[in-house]
């Protein structure tokens, strides 16, 4: 006889059944994603190939703009996810569904390294990846009621942590790959790590508390007065948030091209450009505890340690990433080359920056949102994200010259986003002043 699946949390002090499943799929499902993303950059503007398999890669501009134009396809592509697991399939259904579209994006890119390989297979991964991207996210939440919410802020910090430990071990392994075996190989591993993610979280159907999709009363919800009130105050911070992105997701385009111009050599090793990445996933999961252990705590004691406090400080720590890259590359335009500790020290301070926003981020979305509309507004943050992806993508496309020169050269390239991100966390602290919290929660059995 076929069970029923539990439609709301338990009642219970101990944490929910199903969260080792959720992370466990997180892990797997962020080494496809990340593994796969980490050499983008270099495969365009070293391995691509044309039609004919004569090598044809793009333009370092070129590929930057087309690697955030796919980022910010990924991070738009979660309304439609959201729409399907809110308003029609629920989210255990939409996940599994658009796991599967995932896997066939991977395995394009492992089939076909033209441009049209790349095509349908960012095409199908943004479709993939950015569809389950809120409703995973929010099903995490969707675990919880009121008797067992004081285990919320540690799961979600567990939850970032298996993002960043499957991305750590994907950003220094599939690079290796790529050089070692070439794309094809570089890319079915992901493509078999996202086959995995997906038997992991079916296999805890049982163990989930599955919320029924609302149905047509998502859309009453969404057009209601609190509901338009909910969205409105929610994009008035975003607004804010997508210029975080627009510079934290350079650390996969503009910071992996300044490391091929930097002595990579570390404890004498050489480490490949893309592997540099891995610092990010790795600071992740060292600076997470010590900040929800020591530093927060230290903090409360001289400010209030809200939610958009907590942001306001890591956009200004944002500021002061990217004024140390823009030094680093001021060295490099000067002819030297600086040694690869020095970006390790900027990734320092925008993984600290990353801890403060976008950890936060999760949970303040999760707990700002109507009961039936949770997908829907994890999917407004992520369009934050590919907002911000949009923009850096138009910035590359637009200050390419046509004889291949750029309107921003060297350094200057990077003040220009220093400079922008200083306005943006002025302008978000001094918006943040005037919004009000307001907490929904699953009910309980």
């Amino acid at each position: 006889m076929k069970t029923a699946y539990r439609t709301s949390p338990h009642s219970t002090a101990e944490i929910p059944a199903g969260i080792p499943f959720i992370i466990g799929n997180e892990f797997a499902e962020r080494f496809s994603y990340y593994g796969m993303r980490a050499i983008l950059v270099v495969f365009m503007t070293q391995y691509l190939m044309n039609a004919g398999g004569q090598l044809a890669p793009m333009s370092e501009n070129e590929a930057k703009a087309y690697f955030h134009l796919f980022v910010s396809i990924t991070y738009f592509t979660p309304f439609f996810g959201a729409l399907l697991a809110d308003g029609f399939l629920g989210k255990y259904r939409t996940i599994i569904l658009l796991s599967m579209v995932y896997c066939l994006g991977h395995f394009s890119l492992a089939l076909d390294d033209t441009r049209s390989g790349l095509l349908v297979g960012q095409a199908l991964i943004a479709l993939g990846a950015g569809g389950i991207k809120p409703c995973v996210s929010a099903h995490v939440g969707d675990q919880f009621g009121v008797s067992n919410q004081h285990w919320l802020s540690k799961v979600f910090s567990w939850f970032y942590l298996s993002v960043n430990l499957g991305a750590f071990i994907a950003m220094l392994w599939v690079p290796w790959l790529l050089k070692t075996y070439g794309s094809s190989i570089a890319f079915l591993v992901p493509g078999v790590l996202m086959l995995l993610a997906t038997i992991i979280f079916w296999s805890g159907r049982y163990r989930f508390a599955h919320i029924p999709a609302a149905g047509m009363n998502f859309v009453s919800e969404a057009l209601s007065g609190e509901g338009l009130r909910c969205l409105g105050r929610l994009s008035g911070i975003y607004l804010f948030i997508a210029m975080f992105w627009a510079l934290f997701d350079q650390n996969g385009s503009s910071w992996v091209l300044q490391a091929q111009q930097m002595d990579r050599q570390m404890w004498g090793i050489e480490i490949l450009p893309s592997q540099i990445q891995a610092a990010n996933p790795l600071l992740i999961i060292l600076l997470t505890p010590l900040f929800y252990r020591y530093l927060y705590p230290a903090l409360a004691k001289w400010i209030p340690l809200g939610y958009l406090n907590k942001i306001a400080i890591g956009l200004f720590i944002t500021v002061l990433s990217f004024a140390l890259i823009a030094g680093i590359q001021m060295r490099i335009d000067a002819g030297f080359h600086p040694g690869i500790g020095w970006q390790v020290l900027a990734y320092l301070l925008l993984t600290s920056a990353e801890v403060m926003v976008s950890i936060t981020c999760l949970e303040f979305s999760y707990t700002q949102a109507p009961k039936v509309m949770k997908s829907f507004v994890m999917s407004l943050y992520m369009a934050a994200v590919a907002l911000g992806n949009l923009f850096t993508s138009a910035v590359n496309f637009l200050i390419e010259n046509p004889d291949g020169s750029n309107r921003l050269e060297g350094a200057s390239y990077f003040w220009f986003f220093t400079g922008l991100m200083l306005v943006t966390a002025v302008g978000f602290f001094l918006h943040s002043r005037h919004y009000q919290e307001k907490t929904y929660l699953q009910d309980e059995e």
